[in-house]
């Protein structure tokens, strides 16, 4: 844990905050504003030498979790790899409207989603099952993920059999990206040990 704290501090460092193939058939890019940020934060880590794995991994959420607001794209051709659902955190959602994210945070215990900038860092067995770590690079917004335990893993309620249950929602998160188990393993799988993930709102 010490090593993986100290690898964070560099990358706060290395990374300030800034201003398919066999996916679904609608593969779509995100939305032009945010692509463009996200194509920017990557370049940003990219350009920090900090970059193992060339991917980017683009969450949209100002989308509904019963749309398919995860994209695992190749950034040099812009190629949509894998287009999945992924849940939001019990705390960025109102009670009485679930299936949106409109609060995000950095703060152990809030259960909220965080915005802004992560490194993907490796793979480890937990108590979801096989999980990636994530490591935040922007300090004050998402900083705190390593330490809060912010990673993706698969849940059973992000589901197919969960979504049918709910009216087509996800159900929420204590604040992880969390995946259908269906297809968790193969995204952890492509974007593992160095790619970027940008996650943005409104």
């Amino acid at each position: 844990m010490r090593a993986r704290l100290a690898l964070t501090a560099v990358l706060l460092v290395a990374c300030p905050l800034a201003a398919r193939a066999d996916g679904p058939a609608d593969a779509a890019l995100p939305r032009a504003d945010l692509l463009a940020r996200a194509m920017a934060a990557y370049q940003r880590v990219a350009g920090s030498g900090l970059v193992r794995n060339p991917l980017l991994t683009v969450i949209d959420y100002t989308l509904p979790s019963s749309q398919r607001r995860l994209w695992v794209i190749e950034p040099r051709t812009r190629q949509v790899l894998r287009r999945e659902f992924v849940a939001h955190g019990r705390g960025s959602a109102p009670e009485d409207d679930p299936d949106r994210a409109v609060r995000f945070g950095n703060d152990e215990g809030s259960h909220r989603s965080s915005l802004g900038t992560f490194l993907t860092g490796g793979v480890y067995s937990g108590e979801h099952g096989r999980s990636l770590e994530l490591f935040g690079l922007d300090r004050g917004v998402n900083d705190r993920a390593l330490e809060r335990r912010i990673v993706i893993h698969p849940a059973e309620y992000a589901s197919e059999a969960f979504r049918a249950r709910s009216g087509g929602r996800l159900g929420r998160s204590w604040g992880c990206p969390a995946l259908d188990p269906a297809v968790a393993g193969d995204v952890i799988d492509r974007i593992e040990d160095g790619s970027v993930l940008y996650a943005g709102a409104f």
